[in-house]
């Protein structure tokens, strides 16, 4: 009985240190460029995702370079970038989500890891399925929301 006890607990621990590694992706981060913050969050669904919440231009620019003509006249400050993203355990990074880029309206496969400490992330964009090919930045961690 003492030896299923503590099996559980160490499969209890062990999930739970799973999970606290996956969660240390949220929080507010900069891109390479530093003109915009995004903030990662985890959705109920378990997926991670990331949203505008600050850009240095003006707040009321526009997604002009959005392949879809309706959707041109939203605002890029609230605007989701980050989508879908799983934390794989095993390869220790996030994966299966995509990026959008607003300074050319695409969206990219994308995954996500620290390289590390958890203060920079760095975020692969990727076409076709190929993750050899496609551009990798550095996102640095800030703690509060810029005004």
């Amino acid at each position: 009985m003492k030896k299923c006890l503590f099996l559980i607990a160490c499969l209890f621990l062990s999930a739970s240190f799973v999970y606290s590694q996956a969660d240390k992706i949220t929080g507010i981060w900069v891109p390479a460029k530093g003109t915009s913050q995004v903030r990662i969050f985890k959705a109920t669904n378990g997926k991670y995702y990331g949203k505008v919440e600050w850009l240095e231009t003006e707040k009321d620019k526009l997604d002009v370079n959005n392949p879809d003509p309706a959707q041109r006249d939203k605002k890029i400050w609230g605007l989701m970038i980050l989508k879908d993203f799983t934390y794989n355990a095993e390869k220790k990074r996030w994966e299966g989500g995509t990026v959008y880029d607003p300074d050319n309206g695409k969206t990219y496969d994308c995954f996500m890891w620290f390289d590390g400490d958890d203060s920079k992330m760095t975020l692969k964009g990727y076409v076709l399925g190929m993750k050899f090919v496609g551009r990798a930045e550095d996102w640095t961690r800030e703690s509060e929301i810029r005004k």
